[in-house]
């Protein structure tokens, strides 16, 4: 259990749903307890998860975790239009934490009309279309109170959105979990987490931020952890107003090395967060070893930080955390308020005109 000292009802929202992974998890593995699917939905042979921004960070993640383990592909659809083939095959799953995002809305009329077994995953917000429509429809719903994310934004909610999924996924038979091991991944990242808060010095997450600061920097990653390396850009791009994208070993050694030199002015400013891990296959911690040493021969800032967990699932949930409190001091160095998005606003304000 984390210890919930008196400086944690100091930190504001944000710090607050970082700090709170571990009881997000907690929190909708008990609320979803008893969710099931009916005996249909068990013979699928894909699974498309429908959501954009934070509400398909959770199907990315779980997706890069546990490919090897699940039964059925997953495919992420981050747009108003579903795919040809989609059919009573497969599992749609309509994700949105907000139930108004008019992609995922579009999206689930389409695979209504072309029979796919849906399933909603949203939050149990006031006003939410979604929810009410799949209820009308007597769509099954997986829904949740996100009392552990006092930020209220989806990008800081994905304690909620990878271990509702991860419901969704079991009660259709694709994967098994074992309790133990999410047991332990727990008890590891509240370990972690205590040490990255704001009181602590010889804070990781702190020092790589002050590193960072000044940078249009990439995230790189291995392959189990492509989806993390999304959530995290998505992070950094939200939280930290701060330009970052991301590349995944081995596909960037096919075409990223020879894209390091030019522009020659462009090289002050731009860095690369390597994220490194001993799960990786000797091939692919081998190659990391060489890339850092292409992106140095080309002047590229280097950074890196290795994983200490001991399974996949310890590992992402361990970077999701340091990846989250990053993106938050980096919010502070450079001066912009971690929860809002005024030109995402601006955007949507003006797309309703």
């Amino acid at each position: 259990m984390i210890n919930q000292t008196d400086n944690f009802y100091h930190l504001d929202s944000v710090a607050q749903s970082i700090y709170l992974l571990p009881e997000q998890i907690k929190d909708v593995l008990k609320q979803c307890k008893d969710f099931t699917l009916p005996k249909a939905y068990k013979k699928i042979n894909k699974i498309v998860v429908s959501g954009m921004g934070g509400s398909n960070l959770g199907g990315r993640i779980f997706n890069s975790v546990f490919e090897s383990d699940l039964k059925s592909p997953i495919i992420i659809l981050a747009d108003y239009e579903t795919p040809g083939w989609l059919g009573s095959d497969c599992l749609f799953i309509a994700s949105s934490y907000s139930g108004t995002t008019e992609e995922t809305l579009n999206a689930y009329r389409e695979a209504k009309k072309k029979k796919a077994q849906i399933v909603v995953l949203t939050s149990n917000s006031k006003n939410n279309p979604l929810l009410k429509m799949a209820r009308t429809d007597k769509t099954p719903v997986l829904s949740f109170d996100a009392i552990e994310n006092p930020s209220n934004q989806p990008r800081l909610a994905l304690g909620y959105a990878i271990f509702s999924l991860a419901q969704i996924l079991i009660s259709a038979n694709q994967i098994k979990l074992s309790p133990l091991s999410i047991k332990v991944a727990l008890s590891t990242l509240a370990k972690t987490g205590d040490k990255l808060i704001p009181t602590k010095t010889n804070n990781t997450a702190f020092k790589l931020a002050a590193d960072i600061r000044g940078c249009g920097f990439i995230v790189v990653a291995g392959p189990f952890l492509a989806g993390n390396a999304h959530a995290f850009r998505n992070q950094i791009n939200e939280n930290s107003k701060n330009r970052a994208n991301y590349l995944i070993i081995p596909e960037m050694n096919h075409y990223a090395l020879e894209g390091l030199g030019h522009p020659i002015t462009c090289k002050d400013s731009v860095g690369m967060l390597f994220i490194e891990s001993n799960i990786y296959s000797p091939r692919i911690q081998k190659r990391v070893a060489l890339t850092k040493k292409v992106a140095v021969k080309n002047g590229v800032k280097v950074l890196s930080h290795k994983l200490t967990g001991h399974t996949k699932l310890e590992q992402c949930l361990e970077m999701l955390q340091l990846g989250s409190w990053i993106t938050y001091y980096l919010a502070q160095a450079n001066h912009v308020d971690p929860i809002t998005v005024p030109w995402v606003d601006w955007f949507k304000s003006e797309l309703k005109k």
